[in-house]
């Protein structure tokens, strides 16, 4: 090993951390990534933690701050026994998306590996979360800390006042109906001059909250639309209720006969969160991507500028060789495409494409082939894409070739699955729409919209269920969120089940 006299130019020299060696390698990894990537992040804040601390965090969805929920308690419980008994290892890192930007480092972690996580999450992550649109038109970095303050004062202060059970039990409903709590594609009518004023009011001051609160939910708004629904027919109803209603949560918010003004706020701040997380299940391959690309090239450059010795980078690139594996299909640790794996090769492939392109790249995309700024070219993948357009827009034939990848058609008619596509000129274009398809949302996740609430009638909610390719939900678990929802509604609820008809 050598010293630090005999190596003056590394960032550090030995597995031991401090803050300032902690300080000078981020200050490296931004002349970097700033400089050379031309990345675009938001202040940085690295926090230290411990194990215990890291595993609190992920029973908390990563958050910094969040309420009291007995599920949170339960997920601790179960990673600690498997993190203890060796069964599970922890993140290196957990990195939220906020302003600043805050980076949680293990502090079992080298010092090699806190270089190579600091690249990963501060600047990669950072830069993604920033720039990418999805969070741009749907996440305020800049006030989610203060939100989260927010929902867990006001959670416990519900909880002295209502008590616990009353507070767990809407928790428990709204966590049930999470999934189904976001606007995928519009958003939510925006609050006027005077629900504003109000709902900054409640997060002042507890106390008044339930006065306040009717001023903008339907406890008290809600009363006077159904005077004006009383006589209107179905299509005017479903139309003043902007019915069809794909958010369920917001629409419970908004309309339920029986949740008193408390209860809608907090149905309010599980949706929110939902909201929150939304764009990060939509750009899964392209954030790990992008983060894991960013590391590499960072961590590859430091060594060429001989400000890490080879002993750190080894150690650097074990750990990234295992987080971009990707196991054959046959074999037993495969359990489909890793993120990690897909995303960092996509990259590479790119700036591969823009730096030595083939006839055939040149073919399939004219507009950045021997393109001289690859930089460019990913900072704005990164920017205007999500998983199912990005893979539907960059994956290559090169690509398709190295993952082998193929298409199974299942049908149902059929007693045998059949390879019905291989890597090969006439299938890569089927290959390439069928895998970007398995990463939309819209596709992934079940279709139930409000279609109608008849507020004046029998108030019986009714829910209907666009059934894709013939998969219906799972019928215990469907009964299941049913009783939540009907506990959140106070009346009868329906779900029924159509068939989404193809035009031909």
């Amino acid at each position: 090993m050598l010293d630090n006299k005999d190596a003056p130019g590394l960032l550090f020299n030995g597995p031991e951390w401090t803050f300032e060696l902690l300080e000078t390698a981020r200050d490296a990894i931004e002349q970097i990534a700033l400089e050379d990537l031309g990345l675009d992040v938001y202040p940085n804040q690295i926090e230290i933690i411990s194990a215990e601390q890291m595993l609190d965090a992920y029973s908390c969805v990563g958050l910094p701050l969040m309420y009291n929920h007995w599920s949170f308690g339960k997920h601790f419980a179960r990673d600690e026994a498997l993190y203890r008994t060796g069964r599970q290892g922890l993140a290196y890192e957990i990195v939220i998306n906020s302003n600043p930007c805050i980076s949680y480092n293990m502090e079992e972690n080298t010092m090699a590996m806190q270089t190579l996580v600091m690249a990963h999450a501060a600047f990669g992550h950072n830069h993604f979360f920033k720039n990418n649109y999805l969070f741009q038109q749907w996440t305020d970095a800049d006030g989610i800390q203060d939100y989260l303050a927010f929902a867990k004062n006001y959670i416990a202060a519900c909880e002295e006042r209502y008590g616990w059970d009353a507070v767990e039990e809407v928790l428990d409903a709204a966590h049930a109906l999470q999934s189904q709590g976001v606007f995928r594609y519009g958003r939510p009518p925006k609050p006027t001059a005077a629900e504003q004023e109000a709902m900054q009011r409640v997060r002042d001051g507890y106390e008044s909250a339930q006065t306040l609160l009717d001023i903008w939910t339907d406890s008290t708004l809600g009363r006077e639309k159904r005077e004006t629904l009383r006589d209107e027919p179905y299509s005017s109803r479903r139309k003043a209720m902007n019915m069809p209603q794909e958010n369920i949560l917001y629409f419970l918010e908004k309309h339920s006969p029986v949740l008193e003004s408390w209860q809608c706020e907090i149905l309010r701040i599980v949706r929110v969160l939902a909201q929150y997380f939304y764009p990060q299940k939509q750009t899964k391959v392209m954030n790990e991507g992008c983060a894991t690309f960013v590391h590499y090239y960072i961590i590859n450059k430091l060594y060429e500028q001989g400000r890490i010795s080879q002993g750190a980078l080894m150690e650097m690139m074990h750990s990234h060789t295992n987080v971009v594996l990707q196991p054959e299909f046959d074999d037993p640790r495969f359990s489909g495409l890793n993120p990690y794996a897909l995303g960092f090769a996509m990259m590479q492939d790119i700036k591969r494409i823009c730096q030595n392109p083939t006839d055939e790249d040149r073919e399939w995309f004219p507009d950045f082939a021997g393109d001289p700024d690859w930089r460019k070219v990913l900072r704005d993948a990164w920017a205007n894409y999500r998983d199912e357009s990005f893979i539907q827009q960059f994956l290559s034939p090169n690509l398709i070739r190295k993952f082998k990848l193929f298409t199974l058609t299942d049908d149902a008619t059929q007693p045998n699955l059949v390879v019905s596509t291989i890597h090969n000129r006439a299938g890569y274009r089927t290959i390439r729409r069928d895998l970007a398809k398995q990463y939309d949302l819209a596709y992934i996740e079940p279709d139930i919209q409000v279609t109608d609430a008849d507020l004046k009638g029998d108030r019986e909610l009714k829910l209907t269920h666009t059934v894709r390719d013939g998969i219906h939900l799972n019928e215990e678990d469907k009964e299941q969120v049913l009783l939540h929802l009907r506990r959140l509604w106070g009346y009868g609820v329906t779900l029924d089940a159509v068939e989404l008809e193809i035009s031909s």
